[in-house]
């Protein structure tokens, strides 16, 4: 057995009951609805448990007339044969206390007492001596033997016979109740089969809940849309309106910062640009006097800073043109538009004396937006060849595993720290460490592009030394086979 693997099985039970300890404290509906119907069937037992007290302890006994008269009859009738008058009392007792009661038990059943010429000639099984009514056929209150007890007397017409029913007092059954377990045993013995059909049946009344949860979970992090799913229940209705509301004024806040930006940006293209042609007027006037080391210097800065503000406005409206995809997606060859945006390069990576290498092997088609795609080839080879030292190689391959296109752009630069190649797709966030120039926007706008085309991208090493490995995974075409592609090689050699 390998090391460890013993105290592993020894913890699991408790890591399966801190588990188990966990979801129980977390807050449920589902829970909470149960409780609040064994809550709402504890409530109506004691309600009911309350009213057999409150009429056990105001009853008149009224109600057991016929049988109380019955008695009275077979006891007058039956004086001369005291064996068979025993008999026919005694059965008529234990078929009232059958019927109404239980059994031999006279704290929770009807009882009587039998006088006849004065002298007692039957009683109840239970029942204590000392029960008498102050006045006949009325019901009262009697106290015997430390508890209480209702009882009603009838006599016959000459008195010689009387009648004494009972039955215990609200007091009494309360305490046979608790005694006995009549009050908490059927809670206890009804809550397991209570707690799985309350399951089942707010299970079932939860499904629009959550199929509209569903729905909600399924989006991805630019769908804005109004939820499709319009339940007609009274209770989930609101929320789904006040939700598709929110999505509304989201959708609106968002077009109006998209939109303020792309204006904002387009107005600065202007000033920018005549900013430029007239220092580079300004710069080739003072070059006819003999312009000093310092003046050149301030030239190169003026005109250095400038370059980083249009970079700036033209990667802002990259941005948002890559947030609102102007055009419908249609079918693209991405291994063309990546040979033919890596050919366009090449001047940039020799000045720089970076090479770059294209690995294509089959062609891969994808649906998407060419303009938004172009921005994203764009800023990732940008990266990757201003990043890598001279004489440095970069590795760009397109391929295609299973349903997805898959590029990859390998450099040879310093990389970015596990921990920040989460925050390098905000915006204008750049690392701390890095003395390169730039705005901290080409990332959040591959990013932007991505999500748009419902693909992914992550940051890892290279496994060779130095350097950073982006990986993008863009979902294929779903109709439509290209045709063969020859191989491809280096697009831009080094600068020697």
């Amino acid at each position: 057995m390998p090391r460890g693997f013993g105290a592993s099985l020894a913890q699991a039970p408790g890591r399966l009951m801190r588990n188990l300890w966990g979801r129980l404290r977390r807050p449920s509906l589902v829970r909470r609805l149960m409780f609040a119907q064994i809550a709402m069937m504890t409530l109506l037992w004691s309600v009911a448990v309350a009213l057999l007290l409150g009429s056990a302890m105001f009853d008149d006994l009224s109600t057991l007339d016929a049988s109380h008269r019955a008695m009275l009859t077979v006891a007058r009738n039956m004086t001369d044969q005291p064996a068979k008058q025993y008999e026919s009392l005694r059965a008529l007792d234990l078929g009232l206390r059958n019927a109404l009661g239980n059994g031999n038990d006279a704290s929770l059943s009807p009882s009587v007492i039998v006088w006849q010429n004065g002298r007692e000639i039957y009683r109840s099984d239970g029942v204590p001596s000392g029960i008498v009514n102050s006045r006949p056929d009325i019901g009262e209150t009697v106290e015997a033997d430390g508890k209480s007890w209702r009882a009603r007397t009838i006599e016959s017409p000459t008195g010689k016979t009387r009648v004494t029913l009972i039955t215990p007092g609200g007091v009494q059954i309360w305490l046979t109740f608790q005694s006995r377990g009549y009050y908490i045993l059927p809670l206890i013995v009804s809550v397991p089969f209570l707690l799985f059909p309350a399951w089942l049946s707010i299970r079932l009344a939860l499904r629009p809940w959550r199929k509209v949860a569903r729905e909600i979970a399924s989006r991805g992090p630019h769908d804005l849309a109004p939820v499709t799913q319009l339940p007609r229940h009274d209770e989930l209705l609101p929320l789904v309106h006040n939700f598709n509301a929110l999505m509304d004024r989201l959708r609106a806040s968002i077009a109006r910062e998209q939109s303020f930006i792309a204006d904002a940006a387009h107005e600065l293209r202007t000033p920018i640009a005549a900013m430029r042609v007239n220092v580079e007027a300004l710069q080739s006037l003072l070059t006819q006097h003999i312009p000093t080391e310092r003046q050149h210097e301030l030239f190169a800065r003026v005109l250095s800073s400038n370059v980083r503000a249009e970079r700036l406005v033209g990667q802002l409206l990259r941005l948002m043109r890559s947030h609102a995809q102007t055009s419908a997606p249609g079918p693209l060859r991405l291994d063309d538009l990546l040979q033919e945006r890596l050919a366009a390069l090449s001047a940039l990576a020799h000045v720089r004396e970076v090479e770059i290498e294209l690995v294509a092997d089959e062609p891969v088609e994808i649906a998407g937006d060419r303009d938004s795609l172009v921005s994203m080839i764009d800023n990732l080879i940008d990266n990757a060849t201003k990043y890598s030292p001279v004489g440095a190689t970069v590795s760009v391959g397109i391929q295609r595993v299973g349903d997805e296109a898959v590029l990859t752009v390998a450099d040879q630069g310093p990389g970015i720290m596990p921990a920040l190649r989460e925050r390098v797709f905000d915006r204008f966030f750049r690392d701390p460490d890095q003395t390169q120039t730039g705005s901290g926007l080409g990332l959040a706008i591959v990013r932007s592009v991505i999500d748009v085309h419902g693909g992914s991208i992550a940051l890892d090493d290279t496994g060779m030394g130095p350097g950073l490995r982006v990986t993008v995974r863009l979902p294929l075409a779903a109709t439509g086979e290209p045709g063969p592609l020859g191989a491809l090689g280096t697009v831009a050699p080094a600068a020697s």
